[in-house]
């Protein structure tokens, strides 16, 4: 494809200069050119023109020689210019840019990864993209989980590597580079998987990055989109899905959009309501008379379902001795928390305060 891109600026060249000038690849093989002749041919090599293929220009007994394309320790492309002269380096130089700039747009309009980058950035009209689709024989309509890697204490460059060979497929997975801490990996599922699948790949991701780069990580998910015009929105949910698990799922390093419950509701409140609400719940008493140890105390009666012996047996303590902790409870905040209705209220309250600690810390 890029020999026709090529082609086609010769074309509008070739009637400034009537000199032959064309293009090669890495292997000497002629991919475009002014002699239609030549195309397909093999002319010199470059590697036997010079040892040294960092240089700007190579010549042979009647040519001159520019390379362009990948900026590595090989060659992708280069332009050739009959003559050995003055002139055919000026046209070797300017050649050069047009390829390399022709290419250049052809890759950023044409390349998958570019195209699946802009979606999930928004950069591309929602109209544009089954269009673009089309194009690049994109398949629109077949399940794709959208995870957001970012490392949360250091970030190395190496994990982008590690994490592209771990989607080796790149036809139908896509790994993108978003910023120094963040990786987006866009992966095609079959039509029967489940979020738990989706979860368990998420979970291999955390694993291998921290066994092979020794740098931790948290992946937010999204739900599985349906189309390739819905990237953008599971994208924007996996972002979602790590700033809501900062708050309330600390000790997660796989956070699913699905899973994040009333964490999801109360992150989208604005804190002069959230303030407003504690305020009215806690009226006896400020949240903050409440010490540390009675609220470890409620935190593990909430995590033993409102069960007053399993709570008592996993804090060591007879169960008085919590029954007594929750009636001082009640007379500091005015809530039961063995009735059920007092105890979801009592749960959201710290679920609320927790969100706007971390609100204050931002600041």
């Amino acid at each position: 494809m890029s020999s026709r891109i090529f082609q086609s600026v010769i074309v509008q060249m070739k009637d400034a200069t009537d000199r032959c000038l064309g293009v090669i690849d890495s292997e000497g093989f002629v991919v475009a050119s002014s002699e239609l002749s030549l195309i397909g041919t093999k002319i010199e090599s470059l590697q036997g023109l010079t040892s040294d293929v960092s240089e700007q220009f190579f010549v042979s007994a009647t040519r001159t020689y520019k390379i362009f394309g990948s900026p590595n320790s090989r060659f992708d492309y280069a332009v050739f210019v009959d003559g050995r002269d003055a002139t055919a380096r000026s046209l070797a130089i300017m050649a050069a840019v047009a390829f390399n700039e022709a290419k250049t747009n052809y890759d950023e309009k044409y390349n998958k990864v570019t195209f699946v980058k802009n979606i999930i950035s928004d950069n591309i009209l929602p109209g544009d993209v089954y269009v673009r689709a089309k194009e690049l024989n994109f398949v629109t309509d077949v399940p794709r989980a959208v995870f957001l890697i970012r490392q949360t204490e250091k970030s190395d460059i190496a994990t982008l590597e590690l994490v592209q060979g771990m989607f080796p497929d790149k036809q139908k997975d896509f790994v993108l580079s978003m910023s120094e801490s963040d990786i987006v990996v866009i992966k095609e599922l079959d039509q029967i998987a489940e979020a738990k699948d989706v979860c368990l790949i998420a979970e291999k991701i955390c694993e291998t990055i921290s066994s092979e780069m020794l740098v931790k990580t948290v992946v937010g998910i999204g739900t599985v989109a349906k189309h390739l015009r819905e990237l953008a929105d599971r994208y924007k949910e996996a972002q979602v899905a790590i700033e809501v698990g900062k708050v309330f799922e600390t000790e997660k390093t796989v956070i699913h959009y699905e899973n994040l419950g009333i964490g999801r509701i109360i992150y989208q409140l604005p804190t002069t309501l959230c303030e407003m609400f504690l305020s009215e719940v806690f009226k006896k008493n400020p949240i903050e008379s409440l010490d540390q140890e009675t609220l470890y105390t409620i935190n593990k009666f909430f995590e033993n379902n409102l069960n007053v012996s399993e709570t008592s047996r996993k804090l060591f303590v007879h169960r008085n001795t919590l029954v007594y902790r929750l009636e001082k409870i009640k007379k500091l905040t005015g809530l039961d928390l063995r009735e059920f209705d007092h105890a979801i209220v009592f749960k959201v309250a710290l679920m609320v305060k927790k969100y706007l600690n971390s609100q204050n810390n931002k600041v």
